[in-house]
């Protein structure tokens, strides 16, 4: 058989501007749903490589057009349907613009979207894009806070405390120093770094001494999931950022950094529902999926189905 069968066809997959075929919402002054997905194809590029994640929004969306006919029938990763009541299904932005050259702007784009989803009552679920999203997202919380302080979850392979790089510190490899710099952030919890990062002895050591609690892929294989879960405070406003290079690469061969020991898809699904027991999440991102460098659209596959799981999850929430 020369022609290849189009397989997606017997689940009914059609193609989708937006993720899972939700309702969009590009004018976020009308936004009333209690989830909010918001593409940003970049925000603060290092030169060197620039926006190379910009074209990871539009891809995780068509990965999803296999369930698009389907997103009503029952799932087994939640025991019902991703969204069990209409009102509770989120919306999609759409993307928002960028100007590779104007880090600075970028990040005034972000801020103030997220800030508009905030204001009208909606988590905001961010799919990157670069690491550096995280940081204005960060901002936007902080600026909206009213006293809150906030708890992050971090679910990455690398550390991502380095004070400079290239020149640049609002970029990838200093997110989280970033983050320990706002004062609405009380707690960082990072879990799944493993092998060799860009990060110094010197970093690491810095994180501790700020109160970093570290869980390593390798402590989470040989303690379980509780090791990081019962780091979370009960009543917590969590913050999650997940970059696609934590989970193993065989699931999601689609990120510059590929190595053996990263989390599987039950892991990480399990972080998210315990972190959702014990408070409120608070808003998520998800950065780092490079569609060119995946393989036959697995990595794809793998990371929209732990973004429509991690949906379903905010979906009770908001119950």
């Amino acid at each position: 058989m020369s022609t290849k069968v189009d397989l997606g066809a017997l689940f009914g997959a059609t193609e989708t501007k937006t993720f899972l075929g939700l309702e969009s919402c590009e004018d976020l002054t009308t936004l009333e749903a209690p989830v909010a997905l918001l593409g940003v194809p970049c925000a603060t590029p290092y030169a060197a490589v620039g926006a190379y994640c910009r074209n990871a929004p539009d891809a995780l969306r068509q990965a999803t057009a296999s369930m698009t006919a389907n997103v009503d029938r029952h799932d087994f990763d939640h025991g019902g349907p991703v969204f069990p009541d209409p009102k509770l299904r989120p919306v999609d932005c759409g993307d928002l613009p960028f100007d590779e050259s104007d880090g600075a702007g970028n990040r005034q784009a972000i801020t103030s979207a997220v800030t508009q989803i905030l204001e009208r009552g909606a988590v905001p679920v961010l799919l990157g894009g670069d690491d550096s999203i995280p940081i204005p997202m960060l901002e936007a919380l902080g600026a909206t806070a009213n006293g809150q302080k906030f708890t992050i979850l971090q679910i990455d392979a690398h550390i991502d405390w380095r004070e400079i790089h290239m020149g640049e510190r609002m970029g990838l490899s200093s997110t989280m120093r970033r983050a320990s710099e706002m004062p609405h952030i009380e707690r960082i919890i990072q879990v799944g770094a493993r092998g060799i990062g860009s990060a110094a002895t010197s970093d690491y050591e810095d994180a501790l001494a700020w109160g970093v609690k570290f869980v390593t892929a390798y402590d989470l294989y040989k303690k379980g999931l509780d090791a990081a879960l019962d780091l979370i405070p009960e009543g917590s406003n969590v913050i999650i950022c997940i970059d696609a290079d934590a989970m193993e690469s065989t699931l999601v061969p689609g990120v510059i950094a590929r190595g053996p020991g990263g989390l599987n898809y039950y892991q990480a699904v399990d972080l998210i529902k315990g972190a959702a027991a014990k408070g409120r999440i608070a808003a998520m991102d998800f950065v780092e999926f490079m569609p060119e460098r995946d393989i036959d659209g697995i990595g794809a596959l793998a990371f929209a189905r732990l973004i429509t799981t991690a949906l379903g999850v905010l979906a009770r929430q908001a119950a």
